[in-house]
């Protein structure tokens, strides 16, 4: 069945039997993937998903079903079930967003130029950058993963308020960890880039990035434990920050779950730190100009010069606060409830270099890498003690790798310790939270043991 027949039929029957408020989510998810291993495939996935969500009040309580069949019987099911089970749900409802006086931007992040890349071109391309990895340097043992990934997502949503809103986006990374070995020496590290621009793909370039990437690390040293100066390179402090994400969300303050509790207008990091949620950056994996309930997005400074200007904001926490929803309603597909996420998240960069960051240490580490970020750090206190890959840095220069190390701090300490933040915007591939990233970042000092 078409989805507009199937929509207005939902309506209809649903306010037949009682239903008064109703919003139908729909969402289709494209998906492509493929793993070269020394020139040929070494696996290979292809998906489409397509799927819709209904909720709607009855009797004063909202009820929830889903479902991947546009059909009659799949009506009457979504109808009957959200009948049965609103009166189970203890929870306060869900506010239902009418769309009245609400202005969208009207953005398309879809690239038709990226979905025309035929699969042929994808693989051919990923063997290409694999050939010359193996070519840049002899130390080279292998590609531990070479991948080509590109996935597209298309949402619509609707009420029987008259509210119709419909986004997309797409999007295509390349992820490769080489592995090269001296002597008895052996390192590995990940590069990643995501694009919408397939054809401004460089293998030289994806090849020597990758490769030198993985030799900087070769030749490692031990220093003495002690707190350091440091220099969170920029996919570190992604990291790092996609950990904490949480944090700034109105939903886990309401909680008791985040330290920001009560901060609002005050200093929670140094000056020099702006953080901005901005859901029409054009290459965002997050862009789009409504979130899941239908609110619609905008520009957000979370923290400006340091102060903590706003949280993240669904319809249901807006509500407990007294305030209007920032946006930031999320469902994680269509067949999960509304919570409160990010979009495009991140520190907002100076005009200051990477190597102006560190020039001018007598004695430092450059963080360049951190593992253990779900066992090792506390999303709630703000505690970590996590491992680390980076340099040291003496006279301004950086003399070479370190063992691997093991830094402890806390995270809200950390916003209050920046002092320079450089201009080298980097987005971390971890998804979960929103598209989060942030320029490298100059610290007072961290905790530094080494193994």
């Amino acid at each position: 069945m078409e989805l507009t027949t199937f929509r207005n039929q939902l309506f209809t029957e649903g306010e037949k039997l009682g239903l008064t408020d109703i919003e139908l989510y729909y969402e289709k998810q494209e998906s492509f993937s493929c793993q070269i291993f020394k020139g040929e495939i070494d696996g290979y996935e292809s998906s489409t998903v397509n799927g819709i969500s209904v909720r709607g009040l009855y009797n004063g309580q909202m009820g929830y079903a889903y479902t991947e069949k546009l059909d009659e019987e799949s009506i009457l099911f979504l109808l009957e079930s959200i009948r049965e089970n609103a009166p189970l749900i203890e929870d306060e409802p869900e506010e239902m967003f009418t769309g009245e006086d609400a202005n969208y931007q009207e953005v398309d992040y879809y690239s038709t130029n990226l979905q025309a890349v035929t699969v042929e071109d994808k693989i051919a391309f990923l063997k290409e950058v694999e050939k010359k990895i193996y070519a840049y340097d002899s130390r080279v043992v292998q590609t531990d993963y070479a991948t080509i990934q590109d996935q597209s997502i298309e949402k619509e949503l609707f009420n029987n308020k008259g509210l119709f809103l419909s986004d997309r986006n797409n999007f295509l990374n390349v992820i490769i960890s080489v592995v090269v070995k001296e002597g008895e020496e052996i390192k590995s590290d990940m590069y990643f880039k995501i694009t919408k621009d397939f054809a401004s793909l460089d293998a030289d370039e994806i090849a020597k990035k990758a490769v030198e990437k993985s030799l900087s690390y070769l030749g490692e040293q031990a220093y003495p434990d002690k707190n350091y100066p440091v220099i969170l390179k920029n996919s570190a402090a992604a990291a790092l920050i996609t950990t904490f994400a949480s944090s700034f969300s109105a939903e886990a303050v309401q909680k008791g779950q985040s330290q920001l509790k009560g901060k609002l207008d005050e200093k929670v990091a140094s000056e020099h730190v702006t953080l901005l949620d901005d859901p029409f950056l054009p290459e965002g994996t997050r862009s789009g100009t409504f979130d899941s309930e239908g609110v619609p997005t905008g520009q957000l400074n979370v923290v400006e010069n340091g102060k903590l200007k706003s949280y993240f904001y669904n319809l249901k926490t807006a509500k407990k606060d007294g305030v209007s929803s920032t946006g930031h309603g999320h469902k994680p597909s269509y067949k999960e409830t509304i919570g409160v996420s990010p979009s495009n998240f991140y520190v907002v960069p100076s005009e200051k270099t990477y190597m102006e960051l560190y020039e001018k240490l007598e004695e430092g580490i450059i963080i360049t890498d951190l593992a253990g970020l779900h066992s090792g750090a506390n999303p709630i206190s703000g505690d970590f003690s996590l491992a680390a890959n980076g340099f040291y840095v003496k006279n301004g220069k950086i003399v070479g790798p370190t063992t691997l190390m093991t830094v402890a701090g806390n995270f809200f300490e950390v916003l209050q310790e920046i002092e320079q933040v450089g201009s080298d915007l980097e987005f971390s591939p971890m998804g979960g939270s929103g598209y989060i990233g942030s320029p490298s970042l100059k610290l007072k000092g961290l905790a530094v043991t080494f193994d």
